[in-house]
């Protein structure tokens, strides 16, 4: 089972790779634009990668989310945003990190399944240490170098049958994967800016990949008990 397979045995999976490629496109673009524009302009950037993200983790699923899942996935941005307006710092652009793997923790949050606070706790944590690998990337430039990885991770899923069963996903992810590398070179470096895009978009890439991997290898678990005669109650 690979990146992306957020539930074994079926076809209805978050694209969780295709959301993450998503923040780091959007992550570059938004960090950029903050040197070219003021913050309330990039806000229907921001809101456009919010949602095609969600889409990426909720709509392959089949269904709508939850009213408490929706409202999970959304409140954190809505208030961030509200922050960033109140000029006390772009926090909903850093909030990006990790909105994936959230995506994909509520995704499975189910009555059977429910998220446990020491699962969102360590969630925070890894996000803190993603925010100060991408804020120190500019230092140590190694990070970046995570960039480079996205688009051979979706190549060598395709070694397994599993994920060539899904051809549209795997043509989305190996395009949008492609797409962040190109949109981290292809922004110019503002005059005077201490780091080029193509190292935020690396640090970006470096950070989330951590969060989100730790997020998809998370056991999914059931309150529902197993005896030992098979039967499950």
């Amino acid at each position: 089972m690979t990146l992306g397979d957020a539930a074994p045995n079926t076809d209805r999976r978050p694209w969780t790779f295709a959301a993450f490629c998503v923040m780091v496109a959007s992550l570059t673009l938004l960090v950029f634009g903050l040197t070219q524009v003021p913050v309330i302009e990039l806000f229907p950037g921001y809101v456009a990668a919010y949602m095609l993200i969600g889409v990426c983790i909720f709509g392959p699923t089949g269904k709508l989310p939850s009213v408490w899942q929706a409202a999970a996935f959304l409140l954190p941005g809505a208030l961030l945003m509200v922050l960033a307006l109140l000029n006390l710092g772009f926090w909903c652009g850093g909030w990006l990190l990790g909105l994936p793997a959230w995506g994909l923790m509520l995704s499975r949050w189910t009555s059977a399944n429910a998220l446990r606070a020491v699962d969102v706790s360590k969630f925070l944590g890894l996000l803190v240490l993603g925010l100060a690998v991408f804020a120190f990337n500019i230092i140590w430039v190694i990070f970046s170098f995570g960039l480079f990885l996205l688009p051979i991770i979706p190549l060598v899923r395709l070694a397994y049958p599993e994920y060539r069963a899904r051809p549209l996903q795997a043509a989305m992810e190996v395009l949008l994967a492609v797409a962040a590398v190109v949109i981290a070179f292809a922004i110019p470096t503002p005059e005077g800016s201490w780091s080029s895009p193509w190292v935020c978009a690396g640090g970006a890439a470096t950070a989330g990949l951590m969060i989100t991997y730790w997020a998809w290898r998370l056991p999914r678990r059931s309150r529902r008990r197993q005896l030992n005669n098979g039967a499950i109650v």
